[in-house]
């Protein structure tokens, strides 16, 4: 038995890490492919990820990488053994006559990689649950978390180097400066919108605000529609005001250039008919996922957003609906308090998904107490947390909501109160109400 225990190992293949660095060694050009697809961590046999690491550093400052280069540079980060080190390095070389199947090997290393995270996982819910760490939906929550990361390739707690980061950050900034991408984030669909926020980024936290009635759902909608138009990413929407049929016909309205009133009450003319098939056409070749469950809790939104194969971005409508929706979680804590704990999963949410999560929040009536009722960072309902969470936050701002006899009839503007990424500022957008759509304007107003 203690014989049987001692063999024990975790999933790996030894050969296949052998001919993998073995590949990189023989012939440079397959090092880009194969940084693509594993990690350091990827390799089970420590003296196979030294190896690795110390190339993998090497590609992230674009140094020539041959058996000799790596032998150096393995020297100077203390990883390089006289008595072994070189040996090996040869022996490996000569364990790989070609290059040419490096990725089949490659596939090999990364599946014995997630078959150790997974174990690894799984060692660890059986320790929660054995335990009796919390309750039984606090250890789902936790082992949906962990399995998660497996299912990402990466564990959610390891500490990455800076040299792993290099790469694929001049890569994305190559990008950027030839033109191949036009933007760090994906488009809005508003052109004036996009070049202040620089579109909707990884991660980000945005934050959209206004009175009841100004059109927040509809722009969000509108966001939504262009974002899975033109990423063909999938979009999710928690609404838990608005149910999945009035959304629908939101969406109708806007795609279509139908009127609202005519969905409604079904007094559609035959071009109205031809407007809305195609843009039933449009919608059908878009993945827009429509949850709305008025008690859905943020755990909920983060568990049902892990099973996206292809998210793109997250919309949640609205941040204050949610306190409620927190349901036994939040008994006996305040209003304010329970906002900011939800504004902060949001936040956790975007970071671990990898999306950015566009969440609609109300105002208070602070604003209409001033003669000039544009909103503020001060009006966010209930902030507590929510403006320090929030990596961009935008009012929606529209003049005839309060003056009916304005000349800025159906002008709105979209107001960039803050802003990680850049500059603030105001955007003039024109409403359309009858279609419950926003569009760009050719004038911007002066800044203020």
């Amino acid at each position: 038995m203690p014989d049987e225990l001692l063999s024990r190992q975790m999933p790996h293949d030894l050969e296949a890490e052998q001919a993998v660095l073995g590949a990189m060694l023989i012939d440079a050009d397959c090092v880009k492919d194969v940084m693509d697809k594993l990690r350091p961590e990827d390799f089970y046999i420590q003296q196979n990820r030294d190896i690795f690491e110390t190339i993998y550093t090497m590609f992230s400052y674009s140094r020539p990488i041959d058996a000799l280069t790596v032998v150096d540079e393995m020297r100077k980060n203390g990883t390089f053994d006289e008595e072994t080190t070189r040996g090996y390095l040869a022996q490996i070389m000569e364990f790989t006559p070609t290059s040419g199947n490096a990725m089949e090997y490659v596939k090999i290393v990364r599946d014995r990689s997630l078959l150790r995270a997974l174990a690894r996982a799984s060692g660890e819910i059986g320790a929660m649950v054995q335990e009796g760490l919390g309750e039984a939906e606090q250890i789902l929550e936790a082992a949906e978390q962990k399995v998660y990361a497996v299912r990402r390739g990466r564990s959610a707690q390891e500490l990455i180097p800076v040299a792993q980061l290099i790469g694929p950050f001049l890569n994305r900034l190559n990008d950027l400066a030839s033109g191949k991408t036009g933007l760090p984030g994906l488009p809005s669909g508003f052109s004036a919108v996009d070049q202040k926020i620089h579109g909707l980024n990884k991660s980000d936290l945005v934050l959209l605000a206004a009175r009841p009635g100004v059109g927040k759902s509809s722009f969000a909608l509108n966001i939504a529609l262009n974002v899975a138009k033109q990423s063909g990413k999938t979009v999710a929407i928690f609404s838990l005001e608005m149910s999945r049929e009035q959304l629908l016909i939101r969406l109708m309205a806007s795609e279509g250039l139908v009127e609202l009133g005519r969905l409604m009450t079904g007094r559609l003319s035959p071009s109205d008919w031809g407007k809305l098939t195609q843009a039933a056409r449009t919608l059908r070749q878009t993945d827009i996922r429509i949850d709305d469950n008025p008690m859905l809790t943020a755990a909920e939104m983060n568990a049902k957003c892990r099973r996206l194969d292809n998210l793109g971005l997250i919309i949640i409508d609205y941040l204050q609906l949610m306190t409620s929706a927190g349901g036994k979680g939040y008994a006996g804590e305040n209003r304010q308090q329970a906002v900011s704990d939800i504004s902060r999963m949001m936040k956790v949410m975007a970071k671990e998904l990898d999306v950015p999560v566009l969440c609609l929040s109300q105002l208070s009536r602070a604003n209409e107490k001033r003669e000039d009722k544009r909103p503020m960072l001060s009006d966010l309902r209930d902030s507590g947390a929510i403006e320090q969470d929030a990596d961009i936050v935008m009012f929606l701002y529209r003049e005839d909501y309060y003056k009916e006899e304005t000349e800025n009839k159906n002008i709105a503007e979209c107001i960039v109160a803050k802003n990680r990424h850049g500059e603030t500022g105001k955007v003039p957008l024109r409403w359309q109400p009858e279609y419950t759509t926003f569009s760009t304007v050719e004038f911007r107003y002066d800044e203020e």
